[in-house]
């Protein structure tokens, strides 16, 4: 009932309201979708189970993936949902802090919006709370060396500490900075870049545990050899060509004719196919390869010819995973056999070899000497758990991949939202004019990622909160949270709970930025035409005169 009760409550809202009410509206929507999620943040969160389009169930306590699931009305709340895919595809992590933050924004404003305050008020308040956040961020971040693999650890465990996947300790953690350290590329000037999408490669296999998922230092694809009793499975050092075009007779592109007026005409045609087969493989023979990979066909001629010199072949093979074997090895994707060379051969590969997990054969091109892409194998006990693993594994690479970027720390536990809190209170006495009310309401708001930690931990939330600002409030210790494990407010430091910089910054611009977005819309109009009523006649088309009208009765007499 509880993700039908605010649709309910949103489809109802969607009337054509003007002004004041239509900010209401918005605000309850966001209020709704916050509502929704603010279970499932923090260490001690809730998981939810969803039923998706498909008929599938998702055990998951990620925001995104949450939203993306629930089919909601109104308007404003579709604005939301897309807030949490924002962050999630800029920065990988922070989907449900930056919808708890945006639905809180809304919240407070909705006072100002009853007292007839104007929303471009309330907006320019709230872009100088943000800069002032942002400027309290720089202030108290703290840098991180990305070559100390104990302090990325104990960062990227902090930040998944809240998953399902927090309870495996270390395991996570480590798989994401072995993946995105391998598959990381050196920009010069310190920088570091990590494509995750491209070169990274997640295998999820059903079975075993989950504590023998690993990072291979090479590519795993979904194949065995074309010829399995007469090809090797297993090659040391293999020399690797990849290719992108068939290893087969050319068929016309369209018909093609061909008039034979004797018997050996055949003959000398099938010759022909034979002979332009064995050229091919004789082009790529040359340079001594022990496996060839190709995208697209391979003849039966073709894996004669290769089967006869001993070299392994994989056909059909995806185009994102010959890039990835590109990467791993150091070859290069030839399109054409004729222009092969020496240096396009991958000779980086320290192993090659098929086998069998479970029901399917699996080929491994592991051990590369300085591989630039590379496979995690996730194992675990059934297809949701392994999911879920992913989703986890996915906000736990971002996290690896945005230090990398920007190496800087925060504290975790709500610490940095209270020393924002704290630190906009002081200013606000400062701020002239009407604006000082809304630019205090905003630092309120930035209380509600503790208040909701609080929540989620089983405490009292008002003696809990009294507590934490009564030490952020002279400024003391901005490092002081909440543990949301225990329940205790302790030093961050201490109990090594950290949050990443650039996910923290992206949270505030975020959240703000939608929260006055929605602010400033006073109408909501739709744009979908209403659908005919049963048994109503059809509009009338506007007749064209056809040329074949024209030679009827109602001519001009001349």
């Amino acid at each position: 009932m509880a993700l039908n009760a605010p649709v309910l409550v949103l489809k109802d809202s969607l009337k054509r309201e003007s002004g004041a009410k239509v900010h209401q509206a918005n605000i309850q929507a966001a209020k709704a979708v916050a509502d929704i999620i603010r279970t499932t943040l923090g260490p001690r969160a809730m998981l939810k189970m969803i039923l998706d389009a498909a008929g599938g169930i998702i055990i998951t306590n990620d925001g995104n993936a949450i939203l993306r699931e629930i089919d909601i009305a109104h308007p404003a709340a579709k604005s939301m949902i897309e807030l949490s895919r924002t962050q999630d595809e800029e920065v990988g992590d922070g989907t449900t802090s930056v919808i708890v933050l945006a639905g809180e924004m809304l919240h407070v404003a909705q006072v100002f919006i009853d007292k007839s305050y104007h929303p471009t008020v309330i907006c320019r308040a709230y872009t100088k709370a943000l800069d002032d956040a942002i400027a309290v961020l720089d202030k108290i971040a703290m840098p991180v060396d990305v070559n100390d693999r104990a302090s990325m650890l104990g960062l990227v465990k902090s930040s998944i500490g809240t998953k399902f996947t927090g309870q495996f300790g270390d395991l996570i953690a480590d798989l994401a900075i072995d993946a995105t350290t391998t598959a990381g590329i050196d920009l010069g000037q310190g920088m570091r870049e990590v494509d995750i999408k491209k070169y990274i490669k997640v295998e999820k296999v059903p079975g075993g545990q989950l504590e023998d998922s690993r990072v291979l230092k090479g590519v795993m694809i979904n194949k065995d050899v074309v010829a399995p009793g007469k090809m090797r499975r297993k090659i040391v050092n293999p020399r690797i060509i990849l290719l992108d075009s068939p290893i087969e007779y050319k068929k016309g592109e369209n018909q093609t004719n061909a008039e034979l007026m004797k018997e050996e005409d055949w003959q000398v045609l099938l010759e022909m196919e034979e002979e332009y087969i064995k050229n091919l493989c004789a082009q790529i023979l040359k340079f001594k390869p022990d496996l060839v990979i190709t995208e697209k066909g391979l003849s039966d001629l073709a894996i004669h010819y290769l089967s006869k010199a001993g070299v392994s072949a994989i056909r059909r093979l995806r185009k994102t995973d010959n890039n990835r074997i590109a990467k791993a090895c150091g070859a290069v994707i030839v399109n054409r056999p004729e222009e092969l060379q020496e240096s396009d051969v991958g000779t980086g590969a320290g192993l090659f070899e098929v086998k069998k997990i479970g029901d399917e054969f699996f080929a491994f091109i592991v051990d590369c000497k300085d591989p630039k892409a590379c496979t995690v194998l996730l194992r675990g006990a059934s297809k949701d758990v392994l999911n879920e693993v992913e989703r986890n594994l996915q906000d736990a690479m971002s996290v690896a991949r945005n230090i990398l970027k920007n190496p800087k720390l925060l504290p975790g536990g709500g610490a940095t939202e209270l020393t924002v809190s704290a630190t906009l209170k002081q200013k606000s006495s400062s701020v002239e004019g009407v604006e000082k009310w809304p630019y205090e309401a905003a630092a309120l708001a930035f209380e509600a990622i503790p208040r909701t930690l609080a929540q989620n931990c089983g405490l009292n939330v008002i003696r809990t909160m009294t507590q934490l600002q009564g030490k952020h409030a002279n400024g003391e210790n901005a490092w002081v949270g909440l543990d949301g494990r225990s329940g205790d407010i302790v030093d961050m430091k201490e109990r090594k709970v950290w949050d990443s910089y650039s996910v923290k910054a992206q949270t505030f611009k975020t959240a703000i930025e939608a929260a006055c977005m929605l602010l400033r819309i006073d109408d909501i109009v739709s744009g979908i035409k209403k659908k005919q009523a049963p048994g109503a006649s059809a509009p009338k088309q506007p007749q064209i005169e056809t040329e074949g009208d024209a030679d009827n009765e109602q001519m001009i007499p001349e």
